[in-house]
Formats: C-alpha cells, sequence, structure tokens
C-alpha cells in the first residue's frame, strides 16, 4: 500500500481546518480512527450492544466473541505466551495504575525501593509516587542525558537489593528516543528485578515482542494505534499476574462469592471487573490489522525520508532547540519532535500553526519532570504516523518558519 492508499481509510483526514486541508500531526496523543474501526464500532453498538460473558442469547454471544477475538489479536501482536497475559484495561494509565497498587500490595514494603527513568509521562510516575507514599517505600530516578537518551551508566548504582520494580517508558512521548529497553530489562533480571515497559508510543512504531524482550508487563492504549478511545492492554506474566490481588471486586473478577469469603476468576477476568467496554475493546483487532498492513518496505522506507526531513530540517534551523536528539543513527528516532524556539511561546505557536491547518501539541506533554531537567516551562510537538505525508512535512516546515518570524 502507498500513502494516498492508507489516507483514504481515514475519513477525519479529508477535512479542512479554517479553510486549509488539515494537516494532523498530534498523532502521539491520539491517533485518527481506520474506517475499519469505526465499522467495527458501529457493528458491536447497533447489532450486538449486548453485556458479554453472561447471557446466552445471540446478541450477547457476539458481543462476547467480538470482545474476546481482540484479545487473541492482541496477544498474537505482541507475541505472548498466552490469552491469560492479556488483561483488557481502559488504557495505558489504568494498566500501570493496576500494576503499581497490585504489585505494591503483594511485594513492596516500608523502605522498598521503585526505579522508573526521569523521562517518563505523568501517568508512569504519579500512580508509583502513590504507591510509596502508601506503602513507606522510596522512588528513585533513572536519569536522562542531554540529548534526551536515558544514562544507562548510572543504572547498575541505582539497582540496589531494595529495588522491587523498575518501570520505564520504551519511548519517551516527549522526547522520541527508542530507549534500550532489552538492555535494561537484562541488567535488572540479573538481580531479580522485574520491569514494567510503557509502551503507549512503543507499541505504535516500534512492533513490540514481548517474549523477545523478556519484560514483565508491557502496557498501552488503543487511542494512539487507530482503535478506539477508552481501550487498553496489560501484557503481564502469569507468574506475577497469578501472584498479585486483583484491583478492584465486583463482577465478572469472581469465581464464588459467600459472606463468609470470595474466591476470584482466573487470569484474565481476575482484572477485569464489571462490565468492560466491550464495543471499544472489539476495534483492537481491526486496529491491528491494520498495523499489519503498514509492515511495507516501500512504506516503512516512506516515512523513514519524512522523518530524516524533518530531523534534518529542526536540527538546522539555529533558532530552534530540539529535545531528543539521536546520537547514533536515525533508527533510534521516532517520527516524533518535541521543540521550543528562543523568546517564543510554544502555545502562540500553536495556534498560528493551527489557523493554517496544522494540529500540533503544545504544553508539559504530562512530563513535567521532562520540562525542568531541561529548564522549560513548554514545548511544541509534532508527531507523525503513517498516514502523513511528505507534502504535509514541507508545508509545516514553511507555515513553522512563517510563524516564528511572526513572533520573534
Amino acid at each position: 500500500m502507498n500513502v494516498n492508499e492508507i489516507r483514504e481509510m481515514f475519513p477525519a483526514l479529508s477535512r479542512k481546518v479554517y479553510g486549509k486541508d488539515l494537516v494532523y500531526f498530534d498523532n502521539a496523543a491520539t491517533s485518527q480512527r481506520v474506517q475499519t474501526v469505526i465499522d467495527k464500532w458501529n457493528e458491536i453498538s447497533v447489532q450486538s450492544n449486548a453485556n458479554i460473558h453472561r447471557a446466552v442469547h445471540r446478541m450477547a454471544d457476539e458481543a462476547t466473541q467480538a470482545y474476546e477475538q481482540a484479545r487473541d489479536a492482541v496477544k498474537d501482536f505482541l507475541n505472548a505466551e498466552s490469552r491469560q497475559e492479556i488483561v483488557f484495561t481502559s488504557g495505558t494509565t489504568a494498566a500501570i495504575n493496576l500494576i503499581a497498587f497490585c504489585f505494591g500490595e503483594a511485594f513492596v514494603r516500608e523502605g522498598d525501593e521503585v526505579v522508573v527513568s526521569e523521562a517518563e509521562h505523568h501517568s508512569n510516575i504519579v500512580p508509583w509516587q502513590m504507591m510509596c507514599q502508601r506503602k513507606g517505600a522510596v522512588l528513585k530516578v533513572l536519569p536522562v542525558d542531554d540529548s534526551g537518551h536515558i544514562a544507562l551508566e548510572k543504572l547498575d548504582t541505582l539497582l540496589t537489593d531494595k529495588v522491587k520494580i523498575l518501570a520505564v517508558t520504551h519511548v519517551s512521548n516527549v522526547l522520541g528516543i527508542i530507549n534500550p529497553i532489552r538492555q535494561i530489562i537484562e541488567k535488572c533480571h540479573e538481580k531479580g528485578i522485574p520491569v514494567l515497559v510503557d509502551g503507549a508510543q512503543g507499541a505504535v512504531h516500534c512492533m513490540p515482542d514481548v517474549k523477545e524482550l523478556d519484560c514483565d508487563f508491557y502496557v498501552f492504549s488503543g487511542h494512539k494505534l487507530y482503535a478506539a478511545t477508552g481501550t487498553g492492554v496489560l501484557y503481564g506474566k502469569k507468574k506475577w499476574l497469578e501472584q498479585m490481588p486483583p484491583y478492584m471486586g465486583g463482577g465478572e473478577m469472581v469465581g464464588t462469592v459467600k459472606f463468609s469469603g470470595t474466591t476470584y476468576a482466573p487470569l484474565p477476568m481476575k482484572y477485569e471487573a464489571g462490565t468492560q467496554n466491550f464495543a471499544s475493546a472489539a476495534t483492537l483487532k481491526p486496529a491491528l490489522e491494520f498495523i499489519n498492513l503498514l509492515n511495507n518496505n516501500e512504506l516503512i522506507k516512506y516515512n523513514d525520508t519524512i522523518r530524516d526531513y524533518l530531523l534534518d530540517k529542526l536540527t538546522a534551523d539555529k533558532r530552534i532547540r530540539l529535545y531528543g536528539v539521536p546520537r547514533g543513527t536515525n533508527e533510534e528516532k521516532i517520527p516524533l519532535f518535541s521543540f521550543s524556539v528562543e523568546g517564543v511561546h510554544h502555545e502562540d505557536l500553536a495556534l498560528i500553526l493551527d489557523k493554517m491547518g496544522i494540529a500540533a501539541r503544545s504544553g508539559q506533554m504530562c512530563a513535567e519532570p521532562v520540562m525542568d531537567r531541561f529548564g522549560v516551562t513548554g514545548m511544541l510537538r509534532v508527531s507523525l504516523a503513517p498516514y502523513n505525508t511528505m507534502e504535509e512535512a514541507e508545508y509545516f516546515v514553511k507555515c513553522l518558519d512563517k510563524a516564528i518570524n511572526m513572533l520573534v
């Protein structure tokens, strides 16, 4: 498939903004929905809107099958050992909160330690802070260097015998650098420390294989990879999921319920209490089927060309400070660029670009510690998907130059 064929699969990309063709460069926040995802959501909502896993009537069976087929699709996408290791949540945030609470209850005691990196999204910081406060544990931080790379050489000193878990992003939503996850996991496992990987960006750009990575937990959101909002995935090794207590109590997560005591359902139902967002969860299957279509050498080469073009243009402009710069090849960076312009407010840039039809993100990107690390109050971020074109990239560069000249 070529990029024009892909664009035809996304209805939103044909709209105009302020009379200009939409250039959607905010994919790291939420991607647009492919038509097959929209069709699946409509199908479930209209034809099979019935509660899953419970009734025996036809509509309930259809909804249940669609929900569980999505679980199988996720298992195959991640190359997980078993479908029991795939838990559906409302998103990456919910998945990390689940692990932080349940793992903390099972394994963390007063004086223990948890390690996160300096490049984390708030969703991979705050749940661990809350757990540490509750359990009397200590949160430690693995720093990043001036180019936005994790300071791997400092990891060994942080991995004491008190560390119970390390949580790290596969790819920072601000810096766009693909972190050396396999090396981090190896170092942690040498000391018996499990690792949670925030794959909110990694699942979109890195085709994660949880067996190859050997991570203990991997989490991501559906809305960033073309599926519906309110969908998330928690992959966890069975040995951990079986030992941890459930996160919430209620329907479906139980075995038997007596006033004398309750037993819990087997995995993954143990962690899926209540009525699930089954219409949206079902869209994970067509979304992942679409991602498989993107495994095309010519398309990959085209997307890499756009990334390299923007990287060259942004680093060559002396007015622009880019955060997250490759030290080796460009392959270690996804098509995500966060930057600032001296003397120009990031929101002013975003507002002017919006009037030119370009959707970009401005602010702290839910990563205030990263902002503090680089001494800024906010940044402008553009993030691309395989449906973006070189023409859009060239138009963005021209509009950015015009916007900067208007503001300096």
